[in-house]
């Protein structure tokens, strides 16, 4: 890539906890949370290869878990750490000031993002990416006219447009003079630099081909689909003799797929695996390093974590698992209601709906299901449960 278009300087946006993710993100925070074999951090770092020659990640929430996942690895980036208190997006963006020559890539840290996207990106100055999108109610709208940026509305009550704000920005660092308040949910927004900055300059705008926004557990499905559709196929565990493998499938090293099991692609099995025998892993299902998937078990458009087992005659549909996970034999996580209406989800005390007709469970780490359990669609159990066998979960277990 020529000169011309590299960014030079990036701000990642990775303090905040994740609240909306809430059991996954008790154990973990929202930028390592993994999808299709890496964490939405690692991946978002992969774009920025060839783009940004130093990134400054800023980190609050179990800062020690992000640091010690991504390190200092990537070889052509020189990443800094950056340390924030829990105040919004606009005063951790801030924490970075200080280090700053002069233009710089900003963009949040728990959404997946493209090289070519962010490429576009940096050829304007000052610019900001968005995305059209059929339904925006439930992010920030933006108004356009004549290529330019007029006004940035938070989910407001009456629409204003179909373009949304994808969270990234390319702006020299003159955009923190600024003054901004609080916002009434007592946070420092970076919007609130933005649209001071738009009463006064031309901000320019590009649209989004690839992104995909993370603000619920479900969404995490979205984005492990998206990046299992981009997966190569390849073998370097164990097939025996009478599996069968069709499609995109990755298996790790190590891993046992043993006879009968049927992997449909695209699949991700991580390393140290031992599968079936007898299962059947159905598309966009990710399963991770050192877990145990045990004789007929059915696992279909899933995320399972690490050192997860699953034991014999389970089904898990539209779910995400938590690491050190044991689901007892004949666990049934049910991901479709007799109805057929949209299932809903707890956050925060309000039921929202997933806009999905087939959603499972979120299950956090370390749980375990007695033999026979059967959960309702949408429920989310939390970290250090248990279930008695045969328990029915009706309502989230905290």
């Amino acid at each position: 890539m020529s000169q011309k278009f590299l960014a030079g300087q990036a701000i990642i946006l990775a303090a905040g906890k994740g609240t909306r993710l809430v059991p996954l993100s008790e154990t973990l925070p929202k930028p390592i949370l993994r999808v299709a074999g890496t964490s939405i951090l690692e991946h978002n770092l992969e774009q920025l290869q060839g783009i940004a020659d130093e990134v400054f990640i800023i980190v609050g929430y179990k800062s020690d878990l992000i640091k010690k996942k991504i390190g200092n690895k990537y070889k052509k980036i020189k990443i800094n750490y950056l340390e924030a208190k829990q105040l919004g997006t606009g005063y951790a963006a801030k924490v970075a000031l200080p280090f700053i020559k002069n233009n710089f890539l900003l963009l949040y840290g728990d959404d997946l993002y493209d090289k070519n996207d962010l490429r576009k990106v940096i050829k304007k100055q000052s610019s900001i990416l968005l995305k059209k999108v059929i339904d925006p109610t439930s992010f920030g709208q933006v108004l356009v006219k004549n290529g330019i940026v007029k006004e940035i509305k938070e989910k407001p009550a009456k629409q204003i447009s179909n373009l949304v704000n994808a969270g990234v920005y390319f702006l020299d660092k003159s955009i923190f003079d600024y003054k901004i308040q609080k916002s009434e949910r007592g946070e420092y927004e970076f919007t609130d630099y933005i649209k001071n900055f738009i009463k006064e300059k031309k901000l320019k705008f590009v649209l989004a081909e690839n992104w995909t926004p993370i603000s619920y557990a479900w969404n995490l499905l979205d984005a492990n689909e998206f990046l299992l559709k981009k997966i190569k196929k390849r073998i370097k565990g164990k097939v025996e003799k009478n599996a069968t493998i069709k499609g995109l499938v990755f298996v790790g090293k190590g891993t046992t797929i043993k006879n009968g099991s049927y992997i449909e692609g695209p699949a991700f099995i991580g390393e140290n695996c031992e599968i079936g025998p007898n299962c059947y892993i159905r598309p966009f299902t990710a399963i991770y390093s050192n877990c145990h998937i045990g004789q007929a078990v059915e696992i279909k458009n899933s995320i399972i974590g690490e050192k997860t087992n699953i034991a014999h005659l389970s089904y898990v549909g539209d779910s995400i698992i938590g690491s050190n996970c044991n689901l007892g034999g004949g666990t049934i996580i049910t991901n479709l209601r007799h109805d057929f209406e949209n299932i809903k989800s707890e956050i925060r005390g309000e039921l929202v709906d997933t806009k999905r007709k087939k959603f499972g469970a979120v299950i956090g780490d370390f749980v375990k299901t007695g033999s026979g359990t059967i959960i309702y669609p949408g429920r989310k159990i939390w970290p250090n449960k248990q279930t008695m066998p045969a328990e029915i979960v009706k309502k989230d277990l905290k």
